[in-house]
């Protein structure tokens, strides 16, 4: 599948799951290959301008992602990755701020959960999840099902100005820790 022209490759995580992204470039035969976890979705052969960009939509919501293709010297080239106009660092520190994301096994089943913290939209293994939120005393509460198991997020005070608002996953009533990111 991929060939010995492979120069970059990246891990985007977004809600709908966690894409990899890799980059043929053929230097002699101009050629610009993009996979996705290990499909191809972009082909172009005998590009006769080696510098450039090549761009493309991942996942569910069709994310905008740029590859950008830069000359350093002679035949050296530098490739760098954007993702919503954002270089991939400054998307992924966004990112860190506007989700929340829960790794865990449920009935022997991996199973990621992420939450985006703006729309309050949960995520579960790719699949938007049908959720109903409730004010509480001390906050609130996102519920959803999955399989037979009850989930809920809640939304508290972290009593910290800086901290701002602490999430939670309760799984059947049992609390998990966020995955550090």
């Amino acid at each position: 599948m991929l060939s010995g022209d492979l120069v970059g490759a990246w891990e985007v995580a977004l809600s709908d799951g966690v894409y990899r992204i890799e980059f043929a470039h053929g230097t002699t035969t101009g050629k610009r290959v993009v996979y996705i976890n290990g499909q191809e979705v972009v082909r172009k052969d005998w590009m006769f301008k080696l510098v450039g960009k090549e761009t493309f939509t991942i996942g569910g919501a069709e994310t905008k992602a740029t590859i950008n293709i830069e000359a350093i010297s002679g035949f050296a080239y530098e490739y760098s990755l954007e993702i919503d106009g954002k270089s991939l660092e400054k998307f992924i520190d966004r990112r860190a701020k506007t989700t929340r994301t829960w790794l865990l096994t449920v009935d022997g089943e991996d199973c990621r959960i992420v939450l985006e913290k703006d729309t309050m939209d949960v995520w579960c293994n790719g699949q938007k999840m049908h959720t109903t939120g409730e004010f509480v005393d001390d906050g609130t509460e996102t519920h959803f099902v999955l399989d037979k198991h009850e989930f809920c997020i809640k939304a508290t005070s972290s009593g910290r100005k800086k901290e701002g608002i602490a999430h939670y996953l309760l799984v059947d009533g049992e609390p998990l820790p966020p995955l550090q990111q």
